[in-house]
């Protein structure tokens, strides 16, 4: 097969080599983790080590992390309103989410549908404060959800601003920073979060492994998705995935050590990256410019640019992009983020180009010749291209 570049890293990354060795540690231990003798012992060890190092990813302490199937299973596990703070076991009666959310918090997790409420975001793509704190002023005590960082845009959103009206108001604050992880900092203490989610494979591990993390033993997950033999402290039963959590920790803490250094290279590639869009057709728009976003993100339309039919065209030229979230792929439907974002209905099919550490100079320039023939196909109107 050709060379090619793979750009869609927001969707899913490679498996990290030190990732890839925790793996192949873990699958040669044969115990159950729940088991006391010495197999079993070793693979409580694996797992217990992985959760030291996914703790210090998000600044939290290793008896706060709960593992998962996925970040979509954090999500559902931390959306109920059968959260307890210091024994107080009211339950919350009302989910507010901010309308760039990702499907499985937009869904309302264990919420009734009726009691969950979307608050508006501004042209940026960022949470409106004001809509925030008069929400909660209605509704206290409500679960806030928020993602630190949009899977479209790039968009970082006010984490730390909308903590503190939250908190004033005596709410719960989760944070969904799967896209975030290994690209900005996701210090728990710093955001003010009381429950942050992260997914394995966003930062080198495997694909089916997830987190949700806890500030402190004063939050109590009462109600738990799956029942059974208790384990993960009672949160979240069944034997565990020994093998994908090893992998998840040896990749936190690769991500953890290369965040500053891999953020900067990133940033100069997508700032190369966006100069050659403009270059090369000036009409075109990159989403949450005007925002601070992650640094390895864009997502950009142009008039009479069709997105499925350009990514296509991109893959065929040894690219790999894509339209929006992995989650909708397959679906021909305009990005609910941009539509909360105000965007024209002819601009909402976006190309989202994503980096990461294995980006180089070659794939931005493999990238700028492919735009540089599909602009031109677009501005005469050839090969489908133009809408």
């Amino acid at each position: 097969m050709a060379e090619r570049s793979y750009l869609d890293w927001n969707a899913t990354t490679p498996l990290r080599p030190e990732a890839g060795a925790a793996l192949a540690g873990a699958l040669a231990l044969s115990g159950n983790p729940s088991s006391v003798h010495v197999e079993g012992r070793a693979a409580r060890h694996a797992v217990e080590l992985a959760r030291e190092q996914v703790a210090a990813l998000a600044g939290a302490q290793p008896g706060d992390v709960f593992f998962t199937s996925s970040g979509t299973e954090a999500n559902m596990l931390a959306l109920t309103p059968a959260i307890e703070v210091d024994g107080d076991k009211r339950p919350r009666t009302r989910l507010l989410i901010s309308a760039v959310e990702h499907v499985s918090v937009r869904t309302g997790g264990r919420f009734p549908r009726e009691a969950v409420e979307e608050l508006p975001v501004g042209a940026d793509g960022r949470l409106k404060l004001a809509a925030l704190e008069a929400a909660v002023a209605r509704f206290p005590r409500a679960l806030v959800s928020l993602m630190l960082a949009n899977n479209e845009t790039g968009v970082i959103e006010p984490v730390a601003d909308a903590a503190a009206i939250v908190h004033a108001a005596d709410g719960l604050l989760h944070v969904d920073a799967v896209q975030a992880a290994g690209r900005i900092d996701c210090d728990m203490l710093a955001l003010g979060a009381d429950l942050l989610t992260l997914s394995a494979h966003k930062i080198g591990g495997l694909k089916g492994v997830g987190a949700l993390i806890r500030r402190g033993e004063h939050i109590h997950l009462a109600e738990p998705l799956i029942r059974g033999g208790g384990q993960e402290r009672g949160v979240r039963a069944g034997t565990e995935n020994v093998a994908g959590i090893a992998a998840f920790g040896a990749a936190a803490v690769a991500a953890r050590r290369t965040r500053e250094a891999e953020a900067k290279r990133m940033l100069e590639l997508r700032t190369r990256l966006e100069q050659g869009l403009r270059e090369v057709l000036p009409p075109v728009v990159v989403f949450g410019a005007e925002a601070e976003r992650l640094p390895n993100t864009t997502l950009f339309a142009a008039p009479g640019l069709k997105a499925e039919t350009a990514v296509i065209a991109f893959d065929l030229e040894g690219i790999a992009v894509s339209s929006g979230a992995a989650c909708s792929s397959g679906k021909v439907q305009p990005s609910h983020v941009l539509a909360a974002m105000g965007v024209a209905t002819e601009l909402r099919g976006a190309v989202r180009v994503s980096l990461g550490w294995e980006t180089t100079d070659d794939d931005i320039a493999r990238f700028q010749n492919a735009w540089r023939k599909l602009a031109t196909t677009l501005s005469k109107g050839r090969r489908g291209i133009a809408a």
